[in-house]
């Protein structure tokens, strides 16, 4: 079911070593910017730790009201995001979100750099796996709350897995694309509709 209130407060979670830099959250804080300069946006870099995020995600939407807000997030964010929406009752939209972090990260424990500054670097700790599990949710409680973005050309996550974990989601399944969403501007309007706003991402 397609909300028609439009969000008043969103917040974006980004992907593993990726930053508030990620070119989708800056498309997305532009368009509001010119469209919607009413409309709270936060998008938070978000530390190595998942429980450590987690209490960042938590602490920074606690005031904000559920019925309203939307939370969205790409690969990690997206996983993030599921966690919060099923926390808060609050609507999701997740771009190839990723459905088993504790699994697929496994073979990144260790010294990692941050993709929008290789200067900066990260330890990626091996108790991180078990902060991940915590955070799973066995099942979406309300499926018709998320929209889903996911391609079938992801070089690092099965389409498959993802489309089968988002079942009774409003979903846009690419043919091609990328992990990244390169062209995501020509996703941009199906995101925008689903948080209520008009779908012209100009």
């Amino acid at each position: 079911m397609q909300p028609t209130v439009a969000a008043s407060h969103i917040v974006y979670l980004h992907g593993f070593r990726s930053s508030p830099q990620s070119f989708k959250a800056r498309m997305l804080r532009a368009w509001l910017q010119r469209h919607a300069p009413a409309t709270t946006w936060w998008c938070p870099p978000l530390p190595p730790s998942p429980r450590d995020a987690w209490q960042l995600m938590i602490g920074g939407t606690r005031e904000w009201p559920p019925s309203s807000m939307a939370v969205l997030g790409s690969s990690l964010g997206g996983f993030y995001a599921t966690a919060l929406a099923e926390h808060l009752g609050c609507r999701a939209v997740v771009l190839n979100p990723a459905v088993d972090p504790a699994r697929d990260l496994v073979r990144y424990v260790g010294e990692q750099t941050a993709y929008h500054d290789p200067g900066v670097h990260f330890e990626f700790k091996a108790e991180y796996i078990d902060e991940l599990r915590a955070l799973r949710p066995q099942r979406l409680a309300h499926p018709d709350r998320y929209a889903a973005v996911i391609a079938k050309g992801d070089e690092l996550l099965d389409w498959r897995e993802m489309t089968a974990r988002y079942a009774g989601a409003e979903m846009l399944l690419l043919e091609g694309s990328d992990h990244a969403l390169s062209a995501f501007e020509q996703q941009m309007p199906f995101v925008l509709r689903f948080l209520g706003f008009a779908s012209n991402p100009q």
